[in-house]
């Protein structure tokens, strides 16, 4: 839509159900948190899983969301080739500010019914990371809360710790 004129080339949008979400922009905060979760899996995951942010997420036809970071099964083209489809996911991460409300309501059941195993919806008002896995329908059978003093760890990765406490300081 960039490339036809349709919407500025800098404009933050999301596909999510066939429908174009404007996504509001990203705050100090928010980068903060976005590149501490990157650089802590990216170091930990050296050569056992790709470390993507704010890149595509094809869920299908209709749904192309824009997950602040994901943790892919590695590839042998390293998704030059296509995006990541949702049996390419590990982990999926939405740092939410003012998206909260949202990420809890729009795009948390669209993952869970896409059969991402996990997501990690870093609750920066709450001060808490929410981790939410087991997928059923359009929910997740699981939910397990990290607050300030505590560690969270991937599902497919438990060796790899991160401190909630740095990731939100912020």
């Amino acid at each position: 839509m960039a490339e036809a004129g349709i919407l500025p080339h800098d404009e933050r949008v999301e596909l999510l159900d066939g429908d174009v979400i404007v996504m509001p922009p990203i705050g100090d905060p928010h980068a903060y948190s976005v590149d501490e979760i990157a650089e802590e899996l990216t170091l930990a995951h050296q050569g056992r899983a790709r470390v993507r942010t704010q890149n595509p997420l094809r869920l299908d036809d209709h749904s192309v969301p824009e997950p602040d970071v994901m943790l892919l099964r590695r590839r042998d083209d390293l998704y030059r080739s296509a995006a990541p489809r949702p049996e390419d996911v590990l982990l999926l991460i939405e740092v939410s500010d003012s998206t909260l409300n949202y990420d809890l309501r729009e795009k948390l059941p669209m993952y869970a019914r896409a059969g991402i195993p996990e997501v990690w919806i870093v609750n920066r008002p709450g001060r808490r990371i929410e981790a939410y896995t087991d997928p059923v329908g359009d929910e997740y059978a699981n939910v397990r809360y990290a607050g300030p003093g505590e560690s969270v760890a991937p599902q497919a990765f438990p060796d790899v710790v991160l401190d909630v406490d740095r990731i939100l300081d912020g």
